[in-house]
């Protein structure tokens, strides 16, 4: 039979982790909403994709910004109607699965229009505005999975 200390130690050790897993689970779902096309509902703008695969994710801080869109993408995108930059969100990913409990996460579009993108559609700031609603969501969800 366990100690009364021992079992106290073990519902930290679970409480910190459930903590960490919705604040990480919650960055995730607002990096999603922030890269959610209009045309499945969210707020981003696809032309040629490179915005969008410009997005990186940092636990140290600032991050580059590039020069451009590249012109090779925008000629593909207009000659096949689709966008020709594709994002791998497994950069992103692996910094948000390695933060922890204080850490800042600093997500930063590396294409230098982004700022002109945000100011007019804001689809950083209409999922930042979220962040409330979302960490609920999914700590209500680990409740659930948790037993209450």
């Amino acid at each position: 039979m366990a100690s009364f200390s021992a079992t106290v130690d073990a519902w930290v050790r679970e409480t910190k982790a459930r903590q960490t897993a919705v604040f990480r689970e919650s960055a995730q779902r607002i990096t999603e909403e922030i890269l959610t096309p209009v045309a499945k509902g969210g707020h981003m703008r696809v032309e040629t994709g490179f915005m969008r695969a410009s997005l990186s994710a940092s636990l140290e801080g600032a991050l580059p910004q590039l020069a451009d869109r590249p012109e090779a993408a925008v000629k593909a995108t207009q000659e096949t109607g689709a966008p020709s930059v594709t994002f791998d969100d497994s950069a992103v990913g692996l910094v948000i699965s390695n933060a922890e409990i204080g850490d800042t996460i600093t997500f930063a579009f590396a294409a230098s229009y982004a700022r002109h993108v945000e100011n007019k559609f804001a689809m950083v700031r209409l999922a930042a505005q979220r962040w409330p609603q979302v960490v609920a969501e999914v700590a209500k969800e680990a409740k659930g999975r948790a037993g209450g």
